[in-house]
């Protein structure tokens, strides 16, 4: 008998087993044959096939031993699925369908929202749940109570039980929409309002008390009960008692600097928007046609005494001018987000990189459509740094509204597009056509991991219409419509981080340095603990793909890789198929570059856009997510109001107390660490090839993460870069791998880089 390379199961009990691991002993000549399963194996009348599991052999498919090339194929066809039909919990069918499922038509046209996905709207796929269209509209899938959690993926793409419970939080948060006049009628003096930032700092001393009474009855009727305790938080008292964001922890001031609004653009929540100014007046890609004339409106005269001495065209010759500009993405839906209860603007930030490495502002410009019609361009208004009087508070508005806008674009764009919505169709498409024997397979499924689940609860609960999401960032009901826009112009390529540095002017090429570019700031944080994080897993993936394909033509003939790459391409983002920057997947680079750039985001540019958002956002006047008011004109009520109390002013403009305990509510569990945590670097399964030298190559790969973890250490520590901790003492840990923590602990630890999009 030779050795076993599968084996079938068949589950003769009633309810369903989650099978981990099946070792074989004894077998002749041979040591242990382990199996790595990790899946749920349902009653045998569940299924019309029989469950197989192969042995922890990564096989090419020409490479496949002849007695398992049935088993591998008919495996794939099993996930593959009809294309059609109900689908049920035991069945483990990955299929595409459009974003049709964030729409409630049957609850009015408020509800409705469009379908996602197609030509209007370009979008990535997500994966088929099978649930009835409404009754409203045939093109829009019908939603489960806002309580019924079961919302189907593949059984095994969903948590396991530990992160489930940790995860009950998460839909609390969104449950508090369903409890919002009781929650309204918690705010004690002004309805809804924070009256100082006094009152804001209290909600995470724990002051804001839960009444009793009906309110407390009516929440014990609607919350199951793990979610009713983690809402009071075991002291049966306060309610929503937040932890103390990092941002205030050192000073309950810095975060208003000026410093320190600039620095968080480098090594903030949201570091990989700015860029490099390379041209003045900053112009816009908008269709004059159609908008107008968007050039900026800042003028020579605003900025040029701020600049050193240098004359404009010289700090950008010596590349010193630097943008954060967010007026061409918010510019088309503007007029419509402003006919709603947000007041805001597209905002333009310009920045001069000053001789200690740190970035000024200069100017902010607040932009609106011209009143006669958005063909008509922009009007526009420039404001600057001020120290004193009603013109420092004026100032301190002007970076809210940016502020505004920068949350926004992140948690739409930054967050959501680019990790979770772009991600899911590589998954779909890598268990429709790889096979769990194919090193390929093998490399990406860590990175996998829960992330179907993840972006199936965002939609149940965050992102669909009249959602956490609609409700507490500035583009409200547009919000996803307006990612769809900004998709339409997503470049897989440029998603590798010297690509995208290169392309905002924040690096420029030269071979003499290490990544073989040259930084412009070099205290650039997230750019230089990026560069080393991409560098690592490109060097390791490089040594796993080369161990299996040894030329080109390998990965040619290969046509389990052939049929993933090109489904990815023509169904998973199946909007932008005829774009050219799609690599051919013909060549060993090819196959390297995009498996890199496939971890990469699902690891460390997600962890670095997503597990700072409550240190730095969880204290929100430090980021904004809506402007209810436009900045005050002289002569009016608002304008005295600012002079007089420019606090109560501020607080009265930016988000209203309600949004802003179930955003914050929302952010902190989005940013805290799962106990089942699994890091770059490290493997739930040691055994997860039976390959000694991919097995060598991993563990190099996890010796540069060490390493990784002590240069961040150093850095931080470095005095002379100013960036690494700003005005707030906050260092900069969220590309710290995180590869040598193993207790499993999890929370709010600001640093960490998982393994995949699993929050």
């Amino acid at each position: 008998m030779g050795v076993p390379g599968a084996f079938i199961i068949r589950n003769h009990h009633h309810s369903q087993f989650y099978l981990k691991t099946v070792t074989i002993d004894d077998i002749h000549g041979h040591g242990p044959v382990s199996f790595v399963c990790n899946s749920w194996v349902y009653p045998a009348h569940r299924y019309a096939y029989d469950r197989v599991f192969f042995a922890n052999k990564a096989y090419l498919p020409r490479e496949t031993p002849e007695p398992l090339r049935k088993f591998r194929e008919q495996e794939l066809i099993v996930l593959r699925g009809k294309g059609f039909g109900k689908l049920n919990e035991w069945d483990r069918v990955y299929d595409y369908a459009y974003y049709n499922d964030l729409g409630l038509p049957d609850d009015g046209p408020a509800y409705a929202r469009p379908v996602l996905g197609g030509s209007q709207f370009p979008y990535p796929r997500r994966v088929r749940t099978s649930r009835p269209h409404t009754k409203t509209d045939p093109k829009t899938e019908s939603r489960l109570h806002l309580l019924n959690l079961n919302v189907y993926v593949p059984r095994d793409e969903q948590f396991g039980h530990v992160k489930f419970s940790d995860f009950l939080a998460y839909a609390l948060k969104s449950v508090a929409q369903v409890l919002f006049p009781e929650i309204r009628s918690l705010c004690d003096k002004t309805i809804n309002e924070f009256d100082t930032f006094e009152d804001v700092l209290n909600i995470y001393e724990g002051r804001i008390k839960l009444p009793s009474g009906p309110i407390v009855s009516k929440l014990r009727e609607l919350v199951p009960y793990e979610l009713l305790r983690e809402l009071i938080r075991n002291d049966g008292e306060r309610f929503l008692k937040f932890p103390v964001p990092d941002v205030i922890k050192a000073s309950k001031t810095a975060w208003r600097t000026d410093e320190e609004f600039a620095r968080e653009m480098l090594a903030g929540v949201n570091p990989v928007i700015i860029r490099r100014l390379q041209e003045f007046p900053p112009a816009s890609k908008l269709d004059p046609r159609v908008y107008g004339d968007h050039t900026s409106s800042i003028r020579a005269t605003q900025i040029e005494n701020s600049l050193d001495g240098l004359p404009i065209d010289e700090a950008i010759q010596t590349m010193r001018l630097f943008i954060l500009d967010h007026h061409d993405a918010l510019m088309p839906y503007i007029s419509r987000i402003n006919s709603t209860n947000t007041k805001t603007y597209a905002s333009r930030t310009l920045l001069f990189l000053q001789d200690d490495g740190t970035l000024k502002p200069l100017a902010i410009e607040l932009s609106l459509p011209h009143p006669q019609g958005e063909q008509h361009g922009a009007v526009s208004k420039v404001f600057t740094p001020a120290q004193e009087g009603v013109a420092a508070s004026v100032w301190q508005l002007a970076k809210a509204y940016a502020a505004v806008n920068d949350s926004g674009y992140h948690q739409l764009v930054s967050h959501w597009l680019y990790t979770h919505a772009v991600i899911e169709p590589f998954i779909i498409a890598a268990n429709r056509q790889l096979s769990f024997l194919h090193p390929i397979h093998k490399l990406l499924k860590p990175h996998f991991r829960d992330t179907m689940h993840i972006n199936a609860l965002a939609r149940h609960t965050l992102i669909n219409a009249g959602g956490v999401l609609e409700k507490t960032v500035f583009p409200g009901k547009f919000a996803l419509e307006m990612s769809a826009v900004i998709y339409k112009s997503w470049v897989f390529t440029e998603q590798a981080l010297p690509a995208d540095l290169l392309k905002r002017g924040m690096a420029i090429s030269d071979s003499s340095c290490r990544h073989g570019l040259r930084l412009v700031i070099q205290d650039y944080p997230f750019a230089v603990d990026g560069l080393e994080v991409w560098d690592a897993i490109e060097t390791w993936v490089t040594e796993y793909c080369n161990f299996y394909y040894t030329s080109n033509d390998m990965v040619e003939d290969d046509h389990e890789v052939q049929n993933w790459w090109k489904e990815l391409r023509n169904e998973g983002h199946g909007d932008l198929k005829e774009k050219p920057w799609w690599p051919e997947m013909k060549t060993r680079e090819e196959l390297i570059q995009s498996c890199t750039i496939i971890i990469w985001l699902a690891s460390a540019f997600h962890a670095a856009v997503n597990f700072g958002q409550y240190p730095f956002a969880g204290y929100l006047p430090n980021r904004p997510t809506v402007s209810r008011r436009f900045m005050p004109e002289p002569g009016t009520p608002e304008y005295e109001e600012l002079k007089s109390d420019p606090d109560l002013a501020f607080l009265k403009t930016i988000t209203a107390q309600f949004q802003t305990l179930l955003g914050v509510s929302l952010i902190e569990v989005l940013s805290r660490h799962s106990t089942e945590e699994v890091y770059l670097g490290q493997s739930e399964n040691p055994e997860w090839t039976l390959d000694a030298e991919p097995l060598a190559a991993f563990e190099r790969f996890r010796q540069k993460l060490l390493e990784i973890e002590k240069n961040i250490k150093e850095r931080n520590e470095d005095k002379r870069l100013k960036n690494r901790n700003g005005p707030v003492k906050m260092p900069y840990t969220l590309l710290y791998p995180n590869t040598s923590d193993h207790s499993r602990e999890g929370g709010l630890t600001g640093k960490g880089i998982p393994n995949s999009i699993s929050i």
